[in-house]
Parts: C-alpha cells; sequence; structure tokens
C-alpha cells in the first residue's frame, strides 16, 4: 500500500502537478487507507505564519480559524503541534487549553485527538502533516509509518513547489529594481479588465542618459531604483513594471489615472542620493484608459505610448500626458508628413533658396542664409513649415542637412566660376547632425567634392542641440568646424533655456535675434526694445556679431539701428530667392535692393516713412 502511495504522489510530482493538486491527492488516499482519521497538510510561510495547503475532510470554519495564524501561538500545541519537537506529538482537544473557544468554530463535531509532525527542509520547517481522530489515542505503528512517508512525500512536493516559484519569481521580477518585469507585464496586460474598468501608465525616466554619461552608470542604475521603489510605493495596490531601461509601468485598476499620476509625480519630486550624487528624479507618464472592447489590452498600450511620446517630444517632460483621439490624429499628420519628405529625399526633390541678410544702413548685401523648400511631385515649391512635424524624425533631419549642404555648395561653385561673390552662406543644423559624431567630416566631404572653400560657409544651431547631450560633446564637434573656416551662429537667440551659460562654453560667430522680439519693437511697447538692448550689448561685450531675424516693417529696421544692431534680414529687403536671382542679384551690387527705403535720419524727430508692403 505505501509503495502504491509513494509511486502515486512522486508520479504527480514528476509530472509538475501543483503542490495543492498533489498534497490534496495524498490526504485522499491516505484517509483512504485510515478510515476514521481526517488528514491535513499546513504551510508555513517564512514570516511563520500557517496557511491550509490541503485539507479536505476540515471544514471551511476551520481552515479560517487557523489560516494567518503564527507558530508561536499557543494554540501551536496542534497546529501545527510539533514545535516543541520534532516528532509526532498527541493533544486531547477536549482537556488542552490551547483548543478553548475553537471547539465549535474550528473543528467537525467529535474530533479528540490531533497529532502531527513537521516538514523540514533544508534545516527550516516548511509544513506540518496531521491528523485528526474522534477517539483519544495516540497513533498506530501503521499510522506512524503512513505519517512518516506522507512527511517524506509532502517534502519533495514542497521542494519542488519552492524551486518552481523561485524560479518564476527569477522569470517575472527585475534583477535591478525588483518590480515585475516585462514578461510578466506582457501577461498581466491581457488580463480583462476590473469592473471599475482599467488604465495604463507608462513612465519614462527624463535624462536617464545625462545622468549615465555625467555620473556614471552606478548612479544612472540606483536613480531606476530609487524611482522604482518610489513609483511602485504611490501606485500599490495597482502593480508596477519595468518594462525597459529607463520605461516603468503601472497598470491601474481603475480609470481615475489623474490622481494616481499626480500621486506618483509628487512622490518622485524629492532629491535622491544616487552613487554618491544628489539627483532631483523627473519622469514622464504617458496614460490611456481601456476601452471596453479592447479585449487584449494592445490598444491601450498604443494608446500610452503615443501619449508618452508626446510628452517627451513636445516639451511635457515631468507631467502627465493622457491619451485623446487628437494625439492620434497628430501621430497620423506626422507620420505622413515623415513619409512625404522620405520620398522627397529619395527623389531629390530637397532645394535651396536663398534670403539675403542685409546691412540695416545701406541695404547693401553680405550673405544669406539658405532655407529649405521642397518641391512637390505637382511642381509646387513646398517651404519646409509645411513639413515641421518630419523634421521631428532624427532620420530626416540628418539627410536633409546633407541635401541643403549639396545644394548649397553646388550654388557657390557656380557663383564662383561666374565670379560672383556673396559672402557666407549659412546652413541650418539640426540636433540629430551632431548626435552621430561624423558632422566635421561630413561637412569637410561635401565642400571638398564641389571644390568649395569653407570659409564660404556659415552653420546655424539652434540650443536644441543641447538638450540630451553632453555639453562637451557638442562643444569639441563646434570647436573642430571652426578651426576649419566655418562661422558659426547661434539661431533662435533669447527663446531656449540658459543661453547665456552656453555662450560661455561654445562660443559663436553670430547671435541671431528671434523674430518675436522684433515683432514687439513698437512705439508703445517697450518689451520687446529692452530684450534686445541688452542682447546688443551682450553680443558688445563678446564681441560677436548680431543678426536681427524677421524685419518685415521700416519701423523695425530703423529701431534696431537705434539699438545698435547692424545687420538684418526678412520680408522687407527680399523675399527667398532661387541660385539665379541671388547671381542677378549681387551682380548688380552695390546697389540697394528694390524694396530696401532709404533709413531715416535717426536724430531727426517726427518723421515716419511708409511702411512697405511685403514682397508677393
Amino acid at each position: 500500500m505505501l509503495i502504491y502511495l509513494q509511486n502515486l504522489i512522486l508520479e504527480m510530482v514528476a509530472r509538475g502537478e501543483a503542490l495543492r493538486t498533489t498534497t490534496d491527492r495524498l490526504c485522499r488516499e491516505v484517509e483512504r487507507l485510515i478510515p476514521d482519521g481526517i488528514c491535513a497538510i499546513w504551510g508555513v510561510e517564512p514570516d511563520g505564519v500557517l496557511r491550509s495547503v490541503a485539507a479536505p475532510g476540515l471544514s471551511q470554519d476551520h481552515l479560517n480559524a487557523i489560516n494567518g495564524m503564527n507558530v508561536a501561538s499557543p494554540l501551536a500545541t496542534c497546529e501545527p503541534p510539533t514545535f516543541r519537537s520534532f516528532g509526532i506529538a498527541l493533544t486531547d482537544i477536549n482537556s488542552d487549553p490551547a483548543w478553548i473557544g475553537y471547539h465549535t468554530a474550528a473543528l467537525p463535531e467529535g474530533r479528540q485527538t490531533c497529532w502531527s509532525s513537521p516538514i523540514v527542509s533544508a534545516e527550516r520547517l516548511v509544513g506540518v502533516f496531521a491528523f485528526y481522530f474522534e477517539s483519544r489515542r495516540g497513533p498506530t505503528s501503521f499510522e506512524t509509518e503512513i505519517a512518516a512517508t506522507s512527511v517524506q512525500l509532502c517534502r519533495i512536493a514542497f521542494e519542488r513547489d519552492h524551486g518552481l516559484r523561485v524560479n518564476q519569481r527569477l522569470l517575472y521580477t527585475d534583477s535591478l529594481t525588483g518590480l515585475h518585469n516585462r514578461a510578466c507585464f506582457e501577461e498581466a496586460l491581457v488580463q480583462p479588465p476590473s469592473s471599475g474598468g482599467s488604465a495604463l501608465l507608462l513612465v519614462d525616466i527624463d535624462h536617464l542618459k545625462t545622468v549615465n554619461d555625467t555620473f556614471g552608470h552606478a548612479a544612472g542604475d540606483s536613480l531606476i531604483r530609487v524611482v522604482a521603489a518610489r513609483l511602485a510605493e504611490a501606485a500599490a495596490p495597482n502593480l508596477a513594471f519595468r518594462v525597459g531601461g529607463d520605461e516603468l509601468a503601472v497598470l491601474a485598476h481603475n480609470k481615475d489615472v489623474v490622481s494616481l499620476a499626480q500621486r506618483i509625480l509628487s512622490a518622485l519630486g524629492q532629491p535622491a542620493e544616487c552613487a554618491g550624487h544628489t539627483l532631483v528624479p523627473s519622469i514622464t507618464i504617458g496614460a490611456a484608459v481601456r476601452a471596453i472592447d479592447d479585449k487584449s489590452g494592445v490598444i491601450m498600450r498604443q494608446n500610452a505610448d503615443l501619449a508618452l511620446y508626446h510628452g517627451k517630444d513636445d516639451g511635457g517632460r515631468g507631467t502627465l500626458v493622457l491619451y485623446t483621439s487628437e494625439l492620434r490624429t497628430r501621430m497620423n499628420r506626422r507620420l505622413r508628413a515623415i513619409d512625404q519628405l522620405r520620398r522627397a529625399l529619395a527623389q531629390n526633390r530637397i532645394e535651396a533658396r536663398y534670403q539675403p541678410i542685409v546691412r540695416l544702413d545701406t541695404g547693401a548685401v553680405t550673405g544669406f542664409e539658405a532655407l529649405v523648400r521642397i518641391r512637390g511631385r505637382d511642381g509646387r515649391l513646398v517651404p519646409a513649415s509645411e513639413f515641421h512635424d518630419a523634421f521631428a524624425d532624427a532620420r530626416n533631419a540628418a539627410e536633409v542637412t546633407r541635401a541643403m549642404l549639396r545644394a548649397v555648395s553646388a550654388d557657390l561653385r557656380t557663383w564662383l566660376d561666374a565670379g560672383i561673390a556673396v559672402g557666407r552662406v549659412a546652413v541650418n543644423l539640426a540636433p540629430a547632425d551632431f548626435a552621430h559624431g561624423h558632422l566635421v567630416e561630413e561637412v569637410q566631404e561635401i565642400f571638398v567634392v564641389a571644390g568649395v572653400p569653407l570659409d564660404r560657409l556659415t552653420l546655424e544651431i539652434t540650443e536644441s542641440v543641447y538638450l540630451g547631450r553632453r555639453e562637451l560633446f557638442v562643444q569639441r564637434q563646434m570647436e573642430q568646424l571652426r578651426a576649419l573656416g566655418i562661422k558659426l551662429a547661434l539661431d533662435d537667440f533669447g527663446t531656449g533655456y540658459a543661453s547665456l551659460t552656453h555662450l560661455l562654453f561654445t562660443p559663436v560667430d553670430t547671435l541671431k535675434i528671434d523674430k518675436s522680439f522684433v515683432d514687439h519693437l513698437d512705439n508703445e511697447g517697450q518689451a520687446g526694445g529692452a530684450v534686445i538692448n541688452g542682447l546688443m550689448r551682450i553680443a558688445e561685450k563678446m564681441g560677436v556679431d548680431v543678426v536681427a531675424e524677421g524685419i518685415e516693417t521700416v519701423e523695425q529696421r530703423e529701431r534696431l539701428m537705434e539699438l545698435g544692431c547692424r545687420m538684418g534680414q526678412g520680408h522687407l529687403f527680399a523675399e527667398t530667392l532661387d541660385s539665379d536671382a541671388v547671381a542677378n542679384l549681387m551682380l548688380a551690387m552695390p546697389v540697394r535692393l528694390p524694396s530696401t527705403p532709404l533709413p531715416t535720419t535717426l536724430r531727426v524727430s517726427g518723421i515716419r516713412r511708409r511702411v512697405q508692403p511685403r514682397a508677393a
């Protein structure tokens, strides 16, 4: 009989049957061998708490009374009773003081005796095998043998279950943070939503790459752990996951994501010590609510991804972006623009148009800025502003820069061959041009192939080139470009962040005052003039040139001259020109542009010139 019992249970363990299934069968087989006994198997958690594993013959009231009891309880005389000695113990339930109050709630009527044996694995108590009888008696030799065999079978089953749970923890736990990992997230995502609905919050750690590059990966890993711990605590009882390097997630049990996100953002805002550095964690959250017909959760995840993308890309870092259908529309528009721009690049439909940079006092042209235009399939020339969304794609932006450099170098070669001096031509750079680290070599190669000296080129950058990159990484490339005779201009100056800080470490040759300041140069308001006056003083101290952008009226030009600005560009002087128009214009120099009025005498008051209409 015992051989049969051993083979049966060992076979179930070998097949991978669940612990509860295996132990339940063991209890039933033992009760078949000992008809007047009731078999029960209890597990002991690492904290000493009891849990029922199998007890087919006990009432639910009994299980409820014992589950959660600590092994230090006086009732541990029998539940389990054997922590005083690792052997079989006998207890008279009716006379044992520990059972007072449990006679009716915990025991089936008529049960008089409870005796049990410990289940020990690796010198740790992991469970108890127990018998209940109606008579007050000790075990027979056969019952003792059955108990000993059952304890060994339970030990094997418990050890296998423990191994499975350890492996499952390893399989579904992120080793760095202790959160549930991506595999666990993928499984949890497809589970049906709760009755109150569900939502997904995708969390991205802002500027983690900068932390890694600046302070080292130990600080970056420490930052991830800090964010993960605070996220898990703030999101409880919702589950938190780490689904990627700097991306975490929370599966919420209801649709109230705004309050949950606010709680998480608040928890993350405190400084933290990360590998010897004090850092203030910042995160961006993209969230989406699960639709009723989203059975797999895939749509919810796509929507949360889209919201997170917009948060990181459109200046929403450090905040919550909740998905709306409008975001989907914007994304579709962006994807169409990206596709159209890629087609234009592949079909060589990128063209350069030139806007003159002039002296404000005489109107004489000193150089040009090359502006991107795209030739549509219908032949229409499309300004880059209509493809603004497409330039967010780094590959597109870098390819457009290369196309513009090739177009400008070819035009410069043509003008030089014709003996036409056009001054320097400025080409705009994107952050993506600095990212790959080959900008200097690419510029050299393109101009060498065209046979154009590099001292004919100015490269314009905006402060966005510094975002997400090391200052030194950008600075080194800029210094190499200047060493080749290329001049650098800082575009949209005054609209970015920490402009003056950047000028201290990465000097440029020209500052370009953004059109938004020029637009506010009027007789009634002083704000625009005050800002430009300050910028002019800074430029003067640093010995750099200044070009005002977007000049459209005579009054703006004259006010800029009063403030000390000597050069500018805008529709007041000329619309954008193709290469032939540039050649014709420069052959006629030194004469003023046709649409450029003479300046008024700045010392004469009360004289106002008629505003020139914008050229058609």
